[in-house]
């Protein structure tokens, strides 16, 4: 797999990663997650799986791969992966994020699976955290669903701190979601610490139902900005698992497309995101064997003109995309 620059970072990336939030805990949104993991939720059983995982990635020839503080015993998982299978710290990018703390308590059903708080404190607290498991390894940062709500981005002590964190030689990040996300993305760029610009990074959820960040994540890019993509299955739903009624047209469509091209639902709609000119990576939220290798089949995907026509057709309306989103249940 080609290796690239991370924008303008320096960070080498391939151009799938894999994410690591349906592999660090027993609990998550993305559709048969449950199915996935097979009801064994044992933390040592758990480990294994994410060890065979990133194996198999590895392999593959994926070079980065996303943690976050708040994706269970994801950092764990990962590090006793890196020490077993002896990698260096040059071998691979490792991303994570803080923000977020993971509540459940290795439940499935849980009041609150992960609570946010962006404050100074939570940043120190989690940096060490992160630290101690990844160490060497964890070349950039980021703020976990950076919102106007959270205040975040106009919290100076935050900026400062991690302007303190970027001068060590770490990048700095911020990921996005809900419907403000282009809003939200056009802040960050505005934001300057010492006359140089903060984010080395955007995280951003793009798919064929929620394209709407287009533009800005275009001119994220053109300042030298590294841009990952996340959710590009949309949690599931852009996958043969999708058994929303009002979907099952477009479901009817994407199964004739791939029919027609020789690939799967999935690799279809990942190669549409991968197709992208301004994307650095996409990730993998795979936790299960065949469907990392479906994912990875993308990479060799060529859309012809009359996909593309018929999947631009497929966008959702921001608000009623994250309305559907909120709704899907942590399984």
């Amino acid at each position: 797999m080609n290796l690239r620059s991370l924008g303008d970072t320096g960070l080498l990336v391939s151009p799938l990663g894999l994410g690591l939030a349906a592999l660090g805990r027993p609990g998550y949104i993305n559709l048969g997650h449950a199915e996935d993991l097979n009801g064994n939720y044992a933390p040592a059983l758990m480990e294994i799986r994410a060890h065979q995982m990133l194996d198999l990635a590895f392999e593959a020839g994926i070079r980065y791969v996303d943690a976050a503080r708040s994706y269970g015993r994801a950092e764990q998982f990962l590090s006793t992966w890196l020490e077993s299978r002896h990698i260096s710290a040059d071998e691979l990018t490792v991303g994570s994020k803080w923000g977020y703390a993971y509540t459940a308590a290795w439940q499935i059903e849980a009041e609150h699976h992960e609570i946010k708080e962006h404050s100074l404190e939570r940043l120190q607290q989690q940096w060490g955290q992160s630290q101690e498991y990844l160490g060497a390894y964890l070349k950039l940062y980021q703020i976990h669903s950076a919102t106007f709500q959270s205040g975040v981005l106009e919290n100076r002590e935050i900026l400062t701190e991690l302007a303190r964190l970027k001068k060590t030689g770490l990048k700095i990040g911020l990921s996005l979601s809900g419907a403000k996300q282009t809003e939200v993305l056009y802040k960050a760029l505005d934001i300057r610490i010492d006359g140089m610009l903060l984010f080395d990074c955007v995280q951003a959820t793009w798919n064929l139902l929620e394209p709407s960040a287009t533009e800005a994540l275009r001119e994220a890019r053109a300042t030298g900005m590294g841009v990952i993509i996340k959710e590009a299955l949309a949690n599931g739903r852009l996958t043969n698992r999708n058994q929303e009624p009002e979907f099952a047209d477009k479901l009817a469509q994407l199964r004739e497309m791939s029919e027609r091209l020789n690939t799967t639902v999935d690799a279809l709609a990942l190669a549409a995101v991968l197709a992208q000119p301004w994307v650095d990576v996409v990730l993998s939220g795979a936790a299960r064997r065949e469907h990392l290798l479906s994912n990875l089949s993308a990479l060799h995907l060529s859309l012809d003109e009359a996909a593309f026509d018929e999947l631009n057709n497929f966008a959702e309306t921001p608000e009623s995309y994250w309305q559907t989103r909120k709704k899907l249940a942590w399984n």
